[in-house]
């Protein structure tokens, strides 16, 4: 029983492995070609794997996509936590608030790739609308969180009472994926992003001190 045991948290993980293998081709994939064109037998071949092998564990694209996209948005997830880390414990609504916004614009090789993969999903949707109802949760999560940091910086005076968090919310994440989508097409450079992102913030709180601003 024990040997049994044992061999079916192997087999469990030797899945889980080949399933993270195949969803990380699509992702390459997705990061350099974008996903209208993409096939499973394209997958197959960055992958190193066979068709049928990925046709076993992923019987559409659409199935293929979704769980690659779960998969960017842990990354992603990842980026935010640890920016927010290095902002200092613990930090305040304005440092969380900066370190979460600055990591999602596309200003070093990683979050260059997260955002690009992101807009070839957005591309692939405007094709494909039965992907709508499996928007990835990331935005209307991140939104809720900044809206929560907002509010409480609002309890602590560093923010007027007359701002509605929610819309401010919504505000910066439009205005981020914006600059972000400026960045990819060549209109300013990661660091000009950065730039207009700190002067907004500084609107929004008043201007920035070293121990204000998570930099």
């Amino acid at each position: 029983m024990y040997h049994q045991g044992r061999s079916d948290i192997a087999a469990r993980v030797d899945h889980e492995e080949r399933r993270k293998q195949i969803a990380e081709a699509l992702l390459r994939i997705a990061a350099t070609e974008g996903l209208q064109s993409v096939s499973m037998r394209a997958v197959a071949t960055e992958a190193g794997v066979s068709l049928r092998l990925v046709q076993y564990y992923f019987t559409t694209k659409q199935a293929l996509v979704l769980d690659a996209l779960a998969r960017l948005g842990t990354q992603l997830q990842a980026r935010m936590d640890r920016w927010v880390r290095e902002a200092g414990p613990p930090p305040q609504p304005r440092s969380a608030i900066t370190a979460i916004l600055s990591s999602v614009l596309p200003t070093d090789e990683e979050s260059r790739r997260i955002t690009r993969i992101y807009a070839a999903y957005y591309v692939l949707v405007l094709g494909d609308s039965s992907l709508e109802e499996h928007a990835t949760p990331q935005p209307a999560l991140l939104e809720g969180f900044l809206a929560k940091q907002l509010r409480l910086a609002q309890d602590a005076g560093a923010v007027g009472p007359e701002k509605d968090p929610a819309m401010v919310a919504a505000g910066l994440m439009a205005m981020v994926n914006g600059l972000g989508s400026s960045v990819l097409g060549g209109q300013r450079t990661g660091e000009a992003a950065l730039l207009v992102l700190h002067h907004h913030l500084d609107e929004l709180f008043g201007p920035a001190t070293p121990a204000s601003d998570g930099s």
